[in-house]
């Protein structure tokens, strides 16, 4: 369970509640830093941000590095070893556009990365973000058997197969909530499921039965440390 951070008080809030692994937000980590998500912020500003984070917390750090804004495998690998942080999600979308990346050039892409982890004796964790549903996210399609939905999992599963034989530790297809089609991907290895506060959809009791192996909140708990404190303020009007 993630509840993901974006500064250093914020993953020390996480680490005193008892949470065992401390995961950044790309969304929440460039807003703070003054930027909008999708790689616009410069990626030497979110990596000092993580290396700010990791060392103000005595527990594991993963990073949200969204793409890799741009960086060779092994350079990611190099530059985000150090800032202390052990793992990293990499997304298949491509920032701006949305567009999906083609299954074999992601599924490249995370093989690089690992053996430039190899490499360099570092055990690092991949979690591979599969962006398959944010565009149905629109439709309110969410994968049941039948119909679009039925081509959309099946290719998640294609994609999920592919990243994990590459090298990936686990897959996140964000915004999948059907039970079927979580269990569906469950059967082929570690799947990451997104946990929204303030969104319906299934907690993280009915998550961790369909047997996801880790959840993520993303930017909802940012947003809602945000809009807790735009009331306070306006209550002082």
């Amino acid at each position: 369970m993630l509840p993901n951070v974006w500064d250093v008080a914020s993953a020390r809030a996480v680490q005193a509640a008892g949470f065992p692994a401390v995961a950044t937000s790309s969304a929440a980590v460039a807003e703070t830093l003054g930027y909008a998500d999708g790689e616009a912020a410069p990626v030497a500003e979110v990596l000092d941000a993580v290396a700010r984070i990791v060392a103000a917390v005595s527990v594991p750090v993963t990073a949200d590095l969204e793409r890799g804004y741009g960086m060779a495998p092994a350079e990611l690998v190099e530059r985000l070893a150090a800032t202390g942080a052990v793992g990293c999600n990499l997304e298949d979308s491509r920032p701006g556009t949305g567009e999906l990346v083609e299954v074999g050039e992601q599924a490249d892409f995370i093989a690089a990365v690992r053996a430039a982890a190899r490499i360099a004796g570092i055990d690092l964790a991949i979690n591979a973000r599969i962006d398959t549903y944010l565009a149905d996210a629109r439709t309110g399609d969410s994968g049941r058997a039948g119909g679009a939905g039925a081509d959309r999992l099946a290719e998640t599963v294609a994609r999920a197969r592919a990243y994990l034989a590459a090298g990936a530790d686990c897959v996140y297809p964000i915004l999948l909530t059907d039970p079927e089609a979580i269990r569906t991907l469950v059967a082929h290895g570690p799947v990451n499921a997104l946990y929204q506060l303030g969104v319906a959809g299934p907690g993280p009791a009915e998550l961790a039965r369909w047997g996801v192996a880790r959840i993520s909140l993303g930017p909802s708990v940012f947003r809602a440390v945000h809009t807790h404190l735009a009331n306070l303020l306006a209550n002082l009007c």
